[in-house]
């Protein structure tokens, strides 16, 4: 069964060149990784600080498996380090059934 992924990022105003790249190399290779469909990078006209990313898979084996790559675990490192904390990640799949 398909699943969503919510990614929340907080990045500060002063990191955001740094980091944006990073965004966009993850995504790449989220893409090419098996059971990846789709995916969207939102920011928030409220909070400019804030990121969304929103990614759909076939199935949560198919998320644990790209969460458990060396490549992703790679840039994710970058990434939170520079953010300085940890990322946010919520899964949720469809409908009502378990």
């Amino acid at each position: 069964m398909a699943v969503k992924i919510f990614i929340k990022r907080i990045v500060p105003e002063d990191k955001a060149k740094e980091i944006i790249p990073l965004f966009r190399e993850i995504r790449s290779l989220a893409t090419n990784h098996f059971g990846y469909i789709s995916g969207e990078t939102l920011r928030s006209m409220d909070r400019p600080d804030l990121f969304l990313v929103i990614s759909t898979w076939h199935s949560s084996e198919d998320w644990k498996k790209w969460m458990a790559s060396e490549d992703r675990k790679k840039i994710q490192d970058k990434i939170d380090a520079l953010l300085g904390g940890k990322t946010e990640y919520e899964i949720f799949h469809y409908g009502f059934s378990e």
